[in-house]
Formats: C-alpha cells, structure tokens, sequence
C-alpha cells in the first residue's frame, strides 16, 4: 500500500470515527483541570486509560508527587523520531456569571464544543491522542517513533513539565509538534522572549508634610525608573531574507487580529507592560519601600542581555537605590520554513482544507521554546477560537478537530514512513 492509499484511508476513517473524536474531546474538558490550583491526577488517570486501551505503551514520570507527566511511544525505537506535545492544564474559569455555560460541562452545540481548554487546549491534545490511537488501532508500521509528551503545568511555566522533559534528557527527537492553538490555517514558526522583572526601590522615610524636602521617596524613584523602562518599546529587530518575510507575514496577522493602532508592532519590538506596583506604609508618610513587577517581550534578533544592560543602565543613570530580580527569562527562537516539519504542515493541510496556510512568529511564548533551544525543530499547530482563549464562553469547532487530526495523521505518515 502507498503512502498516499494509506493515508487517504485514515483520512477517511477519521470521518467515519469523528463521534469518538469528539466524545474524547469532551470528556477531557469534563475533567477540571484548572491551574492553579493544579490537580491533574484525573485527568492523567483518564488519558493512561485511553492509551492502554489502544494498546500503546507509556510511563507516567513525576519531577514532583503532584507533576503527572505522561510520555507515550509508538513505533520503532531506530528511525526518525517525531514528539508530539500538549498540556492538560487550563487557566482558572474565573467569574463563573460571566460564562454563557458552564465551563467544565464538555457540551456540544451548534458544530462546537463548550468549556474552558477547548482551545487552549484540550481540543489539541484530544486530536493527537486520536491520531495515536488510530495508528496503532489500525497497526501502521512505522520507520521510525512517534513520541506523545502530556504535561501538567504549560500554564504556570512548564518547569515541571516540558523543560523538565528535555532538559533532563528523558525526551528527545528530531521534529516536534506542540497542538496549541494556532487556529486552522496558522503555523506558529517562532516566538518572542521573556523577561519578568521584579523591581524593589528603597528611599528614606520623613512626615509627608515634608516632602519632597525631606526624606527619599521610594515610590517617586520608582516612577521615574519605569518612564524610562518604558522606552525601551522604541527598540525593535532587524531581519533579512526568510526571517523579514516571516516577520512581515506575521505583523500583518496580527494587524488585521488585533485591530489596534499600530499593534504589530509587537513582534518586532520590545514591549513592556507594568502589571503590578506596591509602595509606602500610609499616606502622610515618605514612601521608603516599592516594588514593581514588568513584563517584557523581546523579539527575534535581540536577547535578554540585551535588556538587562539597558535596565543596569537606566539604573545607574538614575543613581541607584533599584535592585531587580527576574522570575522569567527565556529567549526569542524560531524554525526555519524550508524545515520538512514545516513543508508538512503546509501540505497536509492544503490536503485536507484546500487552503495556502501562513507560517507566522507568535508575540507571546509557550513550551515550543523548551525544544527549540534543544536544538529539534519545532511548530505550533492546533485548533482554536482564539475569542475564548484565557477569557470567557471559550469553544472549539468539531470541523477544525476532525481536520487537524488528519493534518496530524498525515504529518506522522510523511515524516515517519
């Protein structure tokens, strides 16, 4: 049988199963998964359930006793080896009046199903547990190994989970497909940086009648910090040849998604958001304590020490009396497009849907970044409403299920037969 019989074969099969796409789909979201606080046992109870049932083998591996990670195999150890990546963990609900359903029911209505994780993404990791599951179900002989990497903590960093993985060694290949949510006809090649800064000023306290006289204000000196912080937005890459164009490609996606003024600018600079700010002991006293917490995204082209200069800087500039720590700091990357991960994607698709899909880098960060810095080239693809992705009423079309499950299926088919 050709590549092409045998794939066109599950295609088909995949239509006829949809009802157990969907269903698998839905009894994920059931299970509530929100972190924090973090409990993901049902959850990774429910999906090594799933897996023996299809006669695939897999080891729940714990960093921590509260950190499932489930690593499934299948196929030939020698060979090719492709992962396929997810998270079951979801964002908290939130305000549960704001939601036109509940979040956790798994419904199905109107071509969608309902509930927080759809998107982001439950629908994801349900389509690459089907396509595990059809292979081996209908016992396709692969030249090589398909590896399923499920994590329990992407939302809060994943240094539990996928960084855990890779970093130690336990995972490890040549290609890489994490299903978060891209959306249909999207292909996620890259992303920004990361730096979380936590901001401590101290001053020196007086009677707030006497300011700015007498005593430091801690918050004033803060102030003063984060205007100047807030120029480095002005700062922005230079590309040329593939990486301009994928560049391009993506500040126009996001123009015509975002419909703000300016806002593509957000892959290609620097951008800085103040999210959190504390200070003083009571109103009529000088400040001598605050603290300040920034986000800062930073684009292909330039890293994070970088920044950390140009912060040193601004500090030095201001005369001290700043310190700063940093909870989060990772580095811009990106795949190449001419990789055969991403021809793939992109046939596969015009495939199934019939459609030109663009490859595009990503203005936040997710787990890709762990495997990228491995050195394995890595894309995002998966489906989304990205209305619902971390906010409210989130769902997922059954059409774009069914359809990434076969842009999976034949990805595994041209890479690993």
């Amino acid at each position: 049988m050709t590549d092409n019989i045998l794939k066109d074969r599950l295609w088909k099969y995949i239509d006829e199963r949809n009802e157990d796409l969907i269903k698998l789909c839905s009894r994920l979201i059931a299970i509530p998964t929100e972190n924090p606080p973090g409990n993901m046992e049902d959850v990774t109870s429910f999906i090594c359930n799933y897996l023996k049932s299809k006669g695939i083998s897999y080891e729940v591996l714990r960093p921590k006793e509260n950190k499932p990670n489930i690593v499934a195999k299948y196929g030939k150890e020698k060979g090719t080896r492709l992962l396929f990546n997810g998270h079951s963990d979801v964002v908290p609900a939130g305000d549960l009046k704001k939601w036109d359903f509940e979040p956790f029911s798994g419904e199905v209505r109107d071509g969608r199903i309902l509930g927080r994780g759809t998107s982001d993404m439950k629908g994801g990791l349900a389509c690459i547990l089907f396509a595990m599951g059809l292979l081996a179900e209908e016992d396709v002989s692969l030249n090589g190994q398909l590896i399923l990497t499920i994590v329990p903590d992407e939302e809060i960093s994943g240094d539990m989970g996928t960084k855990w993985l890779v970093e130690e060694g336990i995972v490890d290949g040549d290609y890489c497909v994490v299903a978060e949510p891209t959306g249909y006809d999207n292909c996620e090649v890259g992303q920004k940086g990361a730096l979380w800064l936590k901001l401590t000023a101290t001053g020196v306290s007086a009677h707030g009648s006497l300011s700015p006289y007498v005593g430091k204000n801690a918050i004033r000196k803060m102030m003063d910090f984060l205007d100047e912080i807030q120029k480095l937005t002005e700062i922005h890459g230079e590309y040329e040849g593939e990486v301009k164009e994928v560049m391009s490609e993506s500040k126009r996606v996001a123009k015509e998604c975002l419909k703000a003024p300016q806002v593509e600018n957000i892959l290609d600079h620097i951008t800085v958001n103040i999210g959190e700010i504390h200070g003083g002991t009571k109103t009529n006293m000088v400040a001598d304590h605050a603290e300040a917490y920034v986000d800062i995204r930073i684009p292909i082209g330039i890293n994070s020490k970088d920044i950390l200069d140009r912060v040193d800087k601004i500090i030095e500039d201001l005369d001290g009396g700043i310190t700063y720590t940093y909870s989060w700091r990772s580095e811009p990357n990106y795949v190449l497009i001419t990789n055969p991960l991403v021809k793939s994607v992109e046939a596969n698709a015009k495939d199934v849907l019939g459609i030109d899909i663009t490859a595009t880098y990503q203005w936040a960060s997710s787990d890709a970044r762990y495997f990228r810095y491995k050195g394995i080239p890595t894309i995002q693809y998966g489906p989304a409403n990205t209305e619902g992705i971390h906010s409210y009423n989130e769902t997922v079309d059954i059409k774009d299920l069914i359809s990434s499950a076969k842009v999976y299926t034949g990805m595994i088919l041209d890479l690993l037969k």
